[in-house]
């Protein structure tokens, strides 16, 4: 906005007099200025406090599209086809040719102005039904233009709105019209209401426009001319620019969120950061046989440098041979040669359950029992088949109970709370097989946008083979449940295929937007 279009504004609002007032239209007008143009020195004025008041006001009015200027001057469509058919009839293919006919000949039918004789030799004619008609569409449109649109009646108006020949443009877009920028304008009869303003003189009016300052410098500060100086007032309600930050990808605030509620359940995170794990701790300690499927390269990523893990606890390791070889604590074992070679190689873990293993045999070191409920949520890898719910590198979260008595009553229920405070409700649970526990069971949960249940964890008790060779009581049961991470983040932010969370097609707006994260039932 130049400031020669505010001054000539302030200018003619001084000639108006001390209680005078100026309509925007009206002055715009006056001073041969665009209206829009105009309106901008409006708002410029008002941001410098009480020079001006401007009370908003509307006001509608009807136009002329070019289609009804068409219309005006040579008749509404339906009449044009009336009076191009002769009295003798014309063949209905060639009046569908005519200009308007395909518009026109419906609603000629529907007012009864023509006929249609399907039977007529040399195939279907068309004939005027009615000697002379009125053309009431010009009739309205001629009142339209002389500027009495208020005149038609309110049925007359819908008719021309069901045939899209009226169109209501919203408060502040001015005149209505065509489509994009670049093409035709749609013909129709337009509505344009048009906002403007009754412009008074402020408190502080001045002819002249002062620039307000917005910065208090050192040299104001200095020469003393802050205390003469206007300054522009603070605006508190105004938004400040968003910071430039990092946003958390989706997994993360779930992540956090599962921290969260196992934390609220009183539950322990354990040390998971070991990627690299032996043998021994994946497998041999949690009772999976050496010839196991899941210990061959198909299923497992194993290392070449280092390709073996350097010790392991001597005697832990020799209680863990003789249950698997020869059986002990109840059960009879695999009854196969156990090979510490197998054991001492390592891998890329594949599960967090080599962690729970772990903490479960340092608690069986301590000597004394007490009860424990630990956590874990980190990286594990599976040479996995790549597919919409599938990777081969995820996230597992894994819960674990300590106590005497515990049963599989005790980890449905624990279940049922901790997936409800995920805001996950639907809840299956199916029998299933597990080398380290009995009885095991898989969870399912209904998938909104697969629509279909999908496994989001497996479960079970722990084996006495597992737990007894560690040293822990006779007594003590430990219960425990796994799931990965990204299942329940597709389920919440309704993802319906992996690669689209994790990996190279991750869209980054997604990441930007994606809301937080509050997992409630």
């Amino acid at each position: 906005m130049s400031p020669g279009v505010a001054e000539l504004l302030l200018q003619r609002l001084e000639r108006a007099g001390p209680a005078g007032g100026l309509c925007s239209l009206e002055a715009a007008a006056a001073l041969g200025l665009d209206h829009q143009t105009l309106v901008g020195a409006v708002k410029s004025l008002q941001a410098l406090g009480e020079v001006i008041e401007a009370e908003t006001r509307a006001s509608t009015r009807w136009e002329l599209s070019a289609e009804g200027a068409e219309v005006l001057r040579d008749g509404s469509p339906e009449v044009r086809l009336f009076r191009a058919v002769p009295a003798e009839g014309l063949p209905h293919g060639e009046a569908m040719e005519l200009p308007g006919a395909h518009v026109g000949f419906s609603k000629a039918m529907a007012n009864k102005w023509l006929r249609l004789d399907k039977g007529a030799p040399g195939g279907p004619r068309v004939f005027r039904a009615v000697d002379a008609v009125q053309d009431a569409v010009q009739s309205s449109l001629r009142q339209v233009q002389d500027g009495h649109a208020d005149r038609l009646p309110e049925r007359e108006r819908a008719e021309l709105k069901r045939r899209k020949l009226l169109l209501e443009v919203c408060v502040g877009e001015g005149r209505g019209g065509g489509g994009d920028r670049g093409q035709p304008l749609t013909p129709r009869v337009l509505s344009s209401t048009l906002k403007s303003y009754w412009i008074r003189k402020g408190s502080a009016f001045s002819t002249a426009v002062v620039r307000q300052e917005t910065d208090l410098t050192p040299e104001m500060i200095a020469t003393g001319s802050w205390r003469t100086l206007p300054f522009k007032a603070y605006n508190f309600s105004a938004l400040g620019l968003p910071p430039a930050c990092g946003h958390l990808h989706p997994l993360l605030k779930v992540r956090s969120q599962l921290r969260q509620i196992f934390l609220e359940m009183g539950f322990t995170e354990m040390p998971t950061d070991n990627f690299v794990e032996s043998s021994f701790w994946n497998f041999d300690a949690l009772f999976q046989p050496q010839q196991h499927p899941a210990r061959d390269q198909h299923d497992t990523f194993f290392l070449r440098d280092p390709a073996e893990a350097p010790e392991l606890p001597a005697n832990y390791m020799a209680r863990v041979k003789k249950v698997h070889s020869q059986g002990g604590y109840g059960s009879q074992g695999y009854k196969y040669e156990w090979k510490v070679e197998e054991a001492r190689k390592n891998l890329l873990r594949t599960h967090t359950t080599s962690a729970s293993a772990r903490a479960l045999y340092h608690l069986a070191r301590q000597g004394k029992f007490t009860p424990v409920k630990y956590f874990s949520i980190d990286r594990v890898f599976r040479n996995e088949s790549l597919d919409a719910t599938h990777l081969a590198e995820f996230h597992q979260v894994e819960g674990v109970v300590a106590d005497r008595g515990l049963t599989l009553g005790h980890l449905m229920g624990i279940l049922q709370q901790f997936f409800t405070k995920l805001g996950i409700s639907k809840l299956r649970f199916k029998p299933a097989y597990n080398p380290y526990t009995e009885p095991s069971m898989e969870v399912f949960s209904y998938h909104e946008g697969l629509k279909k249940w999908v496994e989001v964890g497996n479960s079970g008790v722990f084996r006495p083979e597992l737990l007894l060779p560690m040293g822990l009581p006779g007594n003590v049961s430990v219960i425990a449940w796994g799931l990965s991470l990204e299942r329940p983040t597709m389920i919440k932010y309704g993802i319906t295929n992996i690669r689209e969370l994790v990996g190279h097609r991750v869209s980054l707006q997604m990441i930007y937007g994606s809301p937080l994260c509050r997992l409630a039932a």
